[in-house]
């Protein structure tokens, strides 16, 4: 149904655009670096001028959840996120007597919030651009996997000596995909506490039906605080509250939009579509498949997976719709006739050909080597649950730790440790059932995958069924416990290799056959396009100047748009706004139905709550996965709303945007505060917001 309705839109946007891929960034297109503004876009179009101060403020009021995004709304360090977004925690708080995402929280007074385990959130002090340190030494003539490590040991050089330097978390963001390397500097913080979050029923009202549609009615909202040294934390800059936003206003989105790839080459986009994405697409097909199995075991089992069964259904809606673009020809030969302009431009100029012209073949030979590396690689890198990921960076922290800094594997970086110390010593909560599950349907999905014969499998297995040795890995292991875990942390290498401990031996196998697999990408793939992107940035600097925008890579940036709705052509005009007379006649029309069922706690809303304020809204802004938890913001720095979507339209944007449907959908401050008030009673929480 969705494929239908998504490929016109996309289509006919790719199309207006198919004489030049060096065309610049069109209307309210671009996810952009807070030091790399489209200025005159903002000020042309919406009169607005951008003060560095204005930049600052936003950046510092701007929250990174790791993954997702979030901002400071009070001094006393309140920062205000999507339910979804926070839904990890709640899961890690809630028991089978108190299940948050049922009965939903709020903690009255301070000593009341709850500290969220393992949770560390950022908040970006400083950007600077460190392109030419990493590049030191690198020479035309310089091998191109020689150069990928002398860039991979250059950046870990360089998060070392900052973190040391500023005792901030370091971090070098590659942007243009090796075009430019930036230096961001974050305090990170440790002690984060749930404040308030709403029952899942209303957070996220409409369930998988109305999921990337619009007309929306959701409270997809939740808040935290930040401490520090025990007491909150006065941060230097918050949004204050507006709440006068009107159709045509600009809406400014800052966040942490995880991944585009809307500057790769044609044969990089072949890839995608004919390699990577269907891969995706059965993984979270069979994932989802499997977590129903478990949550059919009962209702503890359904409780405790609940929260990964809703992610990998977001996931795979979305990746369905990002697939759907890229499988009409007539996308793809709209997006190989820009790439044949910008090539052409280059070929007509001798210096720009002899400098960037082979970078196309280059990277063509590069995908070919990573088609064939892809799949064993992939099943080497396992999501099979809390126990797995505790034995494999044990086991490659002693390996990683025995080496220089400077050439270890990034998560392991001396940089990166004290966050990953953070997140493996937390105390979660493990069901041992679920992780046994887990490793045995990951154990099975390598033999489906590979085939039982090949030499991965049968190193892994070793000789053992996927359910023996799945149950012998859990219930014979000493991480269920972090004291375990600490204890083989501090042990090392040598107790690790003597240990009988199953889950760690496995953990060293996937480890050993991926460790050979992981060095061939490095060289064959990840340092050819790191060195040939670079060269297409290049040209697309000499072409565009500073109007092409970089892809989107999980770092801070700055989206806008206007607050209009748009023509569908099955639904007619669709208003940017809603309001809770819409949400009370939604939940009426689909009485009964799964996903449409309001909290207890909302029985006399229509009653308490005025019909017409607006609830979730929609604006034109370019938004992606990770921007979830973006505060809309107006011109003057206040806070409008809560991002928390996308409509069906905006599902190709990974590969391109069309500002005439794509939309990013948020909750209106107005209707959030509104419910908090009178639907939760959390009256001292509301008067803090802004304040």
């Amino acid at each position: 149904m969705h494929i239908k309705r998504l490929a016109p839109a996309l289509l006919a946007g790719l199309v207006l655009l198919s004489g030049s891929l060096s065309a610049p960034a069109r209307a309210d297109e671009g996810m952009w670096p807070l030091n790399a503004l489209p200025a005159a876009t903002l000020k042309d179009k919406y009169g607005f001028e951008p003060t560095q101060e204005l930049m600052l403020h936003l950046q510092r009021s701007a929250v990174n959840f790791g993954g997702a995004s979030g901002s400071f709304v009070s001094s006393d360090g309140l920062v205000m996120t999507n339910h979804h977004v926070g839904s990890g925690a709640l899961a890690d708080l809630s028991t089978p007597e108190m299940d948050l995402f049922k009965t939903g929280f709020l903690a009255r007074r301070r000593e009341e919030e709850l500290k969220a385990p393992g949770m560390q959130l950022r908040v970006l002090m400083s950007i600077r651009d460190v392109t030419d340190r990493v590049n030191a030494g690198i020479t035309p003539a310089t091998d191109t996997a020689a150069a990928g490590r002398m860039r991979r040991e250059a950046i870990a050089t360089i998060e070392k000596e900052e973190s040391e330097k500023t005792d901030l978390t370091a971090r070098v963001v590659t942007l243009y995909n090796g075009g430019q390397y930036h230096l961001y500097l974050s305090k990170t913080f440790t002690d984060v506490r749930l404040v308030f979050a709403p029952e899942e029923d209303i957070a996220s009202f409409g369930g998988d039906t109305d999921n990337f549609e619009f007309p929306r009615y959701s409270l997809d909202a939740m808040f935290f605080r930040i401490y520090e040294n025990g007491k909150p934390y006065k941060p230097s800059n918050f949004l204050k509250v507006a709440t006068d936003a009107k159709e045509g206003d600009l809406a400014l989105v800052i966040g942490h939009p995880g991944r585009t790839q809307r500057l790769l080459t044609l044969a990089d986009i072949e890839f995608q579509r004919d390699v990577a994405i269907p891969f995706q697409l059965q993984r979270l097909w069979r994932s989802e498949t499997k977590l129903m199995v478990f949550a059919g075991r009962g209702k503890e089992q359904a409780r405790f997976v609940g929260d990964d069964r809703d992610g990998v259904a977001n996931g795979r809606k979305a990746i369905t719709g990002q697939y759907a673009g890229l499988l009409d020809p007539e996308v793809m030969n709209a997006k190989r006739a820009q790439e044949e302009s910008l090539r052409a431009a280059v070929a007509a100029n001798p210096d720009w050909s002899s400098k960037w012209g082979d970078a196309w073949k280059n990277i063509e030979a590069a995908k070919q080597a990573h088609r064939e590396l892809f799949r064993p690689l992939a099943v080497l890198q396992p999501r099979a649950g809390t126990l797995v990921r505790r034995a494999m960076t044990v086991v490659r922290h002693a390996a990683e730790l025995a080496k220089p800094n400077d050439q270890r594997l990034r998560e392991y970086t001396d940089a990166a440790l004290p966050a990953l110390y953070t997140s493996l010593y937390a105390q979660t909560p493990l069901n041992l059932e679920y992780e046994q599950y887990q490793i045995e349907q990951y154990l099975l999905w390598i033999t489906e995958t590979l085939g039982s014969e090949h030499e991965i499998t049968k190193s892994i297995l070793a000789g053992e069924s996927p359910a023996n040795l799945a149950a012998k890995a859990v219930q014979s292991s000493s991480l269920r416990d972090p004291a375990g875990v600490r204890e083989a942390i501090e042990a090392g290498g040598a107790w690790i290799t003597k240990n009988a401990d199953p889950l760690l031996a496995l953990a060293q196998r996937i480890d050993a056959a991926w460790r050979p697999l992981n060095k061939r990408f490095e060289d064959q793939v990840e340092s050819v396009e790191r060195a040939n992107y670079a060269k297409i940035a290049a040209a697309r600097f000499a072409v565009l100047g500073s109007s092409a925008y970089p892809d989107a890579t999980g770092s801070l940036r700055l989206s806008f748009g206007a607050i209009v709705g748009w023509n569908d052509p099955e639904k007619g005009m669709v208003a940017p706004f809603t309001n809770f007379q819409g949400l009370f006649d939604r939940a009426s029309q689909r009485t009964g139905e799964p996903g449409f069922t309001m909290p207890p706690s909302w029985a006399s809303a229509p009653t308490s709550l005025n019909p017409e304020t607006h609830f979730n809204f929609v604006c034109t802004a370019d938004i992606i996965g990770g921007n979830s938890g973006s505060p809309a913001i107006n011109t003057k720095g206040e806070v409008i709303g809560l991002i928390f979507d996308g409509n069906i339209h905006s599902l190709p944007g990974a590969f391109h945007y069309d500002d005439r449907m794509n939309r990013a959908v948020a909750v209106d401050i107005r209707g959030l505060l509104e419910a908090m008030e009178k639907v939760y009673g959390a009256k001292e929480l509301v008067a803090e917001i802004g304040k």
